[in-house]
């Protein structure tokens, strides 16, 4: 057998032309592939896709070891009325609706909303493996066709044209799978190939019916909505991005993981088949991830009692005082100071202690039933209060500033109401709720509300990392530069927030309302 061919320029210039040439016309094969592969469950989709071109690969050497037999394809059997039909043209006219049919289903379930249900729903049917690989190799027959002809023509022998094969296809099956996985993660991807598929199949029948459409066209008008679908990509991504800017890393996450537990439920009522047990997650139960989730975004300057308000058992005082305070205190513990006040705390005392004494026959010694508080410097976060009382044998904790300043008092309670929202006492039940619903939409709440509750409540913007306030009378105090009296009001994020009432320096209530903006004329 004389292989003197294998020296000669020309063949290998040949070769690389061809191979050039197979994978240039396989593109619009890939593309179909790529959607044909994720029909088959996630476990056999790369099986699938390389059997499938595998197979391909072995019909398009058979297919050119008989070019004899292919070659008269393309001759006319039959003429009517002057029009000539071949065996190409049926292969090209059936080949075409083959693809017409599959991308009009593939594009009427995606517009109906089929394939998103199922996402939601868990409730996916995969296509069983032989049938994605039977249709990826029916798909390859049809658009092959034209590529073994042009093959045979370029080249003299016809193993430089099955070597070109072989190598085009290699290269094939490694971009299959890369190009599969991009159009699973990109939906709108999707809808562009399935448009592709839909203008090729008509040309596949235009080509059948000997109307000529220049490869150009089509390979241009591809090439420019990839390039309108790049820019889309640039765009959607730029613009989460951007809507991201300012926020924190975990309030990002409990946004997406609230996001994706609310999506199943809001589809399905959109569609209309949602029940009562389809409700997975109460509003309430979203709130608790949430508080979760941005627990070391909370400073505890936001939830501790503030200083005012630690009741305190004075030593200094007569004794007949101190057990009237004992007595009369809803507290079951107390900070205990002597004469230096508050910013020098001798430590707290339980109740439950002095009880145990009295129940022994002893008299009341609230200096041997001192304990002493946690520690927190006013930096800290709620979250590392947690880790703190996990740590230490203790029922409270003092925060205190640089200079050691008492600031205010945590307890195990403050920090589960962080979770949980409010667990009031017997002696809080008089009191007005924290938030507060009012007849005409607006909400009466403390000035001491945390804000990031607030937030929540009326879907506010974050506070900025910097910020150096945390309640809602910070937020006002802040907006005025002043110490606001009764009366007074700021404007903040479309809402007016009215001062109510104040306890000397400290804003008791605030009422906060919608501003309406002016109709249009």
């Amino acid at each position: 057998m004389d292989f003197s061919w294998l020296g000669e320029p020309a063949t290998w210039a040949g070769l690389i032309t061809l191979v050039i040439l197979e994978i240039v016309l396989g593109i619009d094969n890939l593309v179909f592939v790529a959607i044909l592969a994720n029909k088959a469950s996630p476990k056999q989709r790369d099986h699938a896709r390389i059997a499938g071109l595998t197979l391909a690969v072995l019909i398009r050497i058979v297919m050119l070891a008989l070019m004899s037999f292919i070659i008269t394809l393309t001759k006319p059997f039959v003429h009517i009325n002057g029009f000539a039909i071949s065996v190409k043209d049926l292969i090209m006219f059936g080949g075409g609706l083959f693809l017409l049919y599959k991308a009009t289903t593939e594009l009427h379930e995606r517009l109906e909303g089929h394939t998103a249900m199922a996402s939601i729903t868990n409730v996916t049917v995969y296509a069983s493996f032989w049938s994605v690989v039977l249709q990826i190799v029916v798909l390859d027959a049809v658009f092959s066709l034209d590529s073994v002809i042009t093959a045979v023509a370029m080249v003299q022998h016809i193993t430089v044209a099955m070597l070109a094969v072989i190598i085009a296809m290699a290269v094939m099956i490694w971009a299959s799978g890369p190009l599969t996985e991009f159009v699973s993660r990109h939906p709108t991807v999707v809808m562009l190939c399935l448009g592709f598929l839909l203008m090729i199949g008509f040309s596949l029948i235009a080509e059948g019916l000997h109307f000529a459409i220049p490869k150009g066209y089509l390979y241009a008008a591809i090439a420019f909505s990839i390039l309108i679908e790049i820019f889309n990509q640039i765009s959607t991504r730029n613009s989460r991005r951007n809507d991201m800017i300012g926020r924190s890393w975990r309030y990002r996450t409990a946004d997406s993981v609230l996001g994706m537990m609310g999506l199943r439920e809001k589809e399905l009522a959109k569609n209309g088949t949602q029940t009562e047990d389809d409700e997975h997650f109460e509003e309430n139960e979203k709130s608790m991830i949430r508080s979760v989730l941005t627990l070391a975004e909370r400073p505890i300057m936001g939830v501790m009692t503030p200083r005012s308000d630690i009741e305190r058992l004075d030593l200094s005082q007569p004794r007949q005082q101190q057990h009237q305070q004992l007595q009369n205190t809803p507290f079951s513990r107390l900070v205990v100071v002597g004469k230096a006040g508050i910013d020098e705390p001798l430590g707290f005392v339980n109740k439950k202690d002095l009880l145990n004494q009295l129940l022994r026959g002893e008299s009341l010694n609230i200096q041997a039933a001192l304990r002493q508080p946690l520690v927190l410097p006013d930096s800290s976060t709620v979250l590392d209060a947690m880790e703190l009382f996990r740590s230490r044998s203790a029922d409270i904790a003092l925060v205190v500033d640089e200079f050691g300043a008492v600031l205010g008092l945590v307890s195990m309670k403050d920090l589960m109401e962080t979770i949980a929202g409010d667990f009031p006492e017997e002696y809080e039940r008089a009191d007005a709720p924290s938030i507060q619903q009012n007849a005409d939409n607006s909400v009466t709440v403390d000035g001491s509300l945390e804000y990031a509750i607030l937030a929540q409540h009326l879907s506010l913007p974050t506070l900025p990392e910097d910020a150096e306030y945390h309640t809602v009378a910070g937020l006002i105090m802040e907006e005025m530069q002043d110490i606001p009296d009764v009366g007074d009001t700021i404007d903040y994020a479309g809402y007016r927030f009215e001062v109510l009432s104040k306890d000397g320096h400290r804003l008791e209530r605030v009422r906060i309302s919608k501003i309406e903006l002016p109709e249009a004329e």
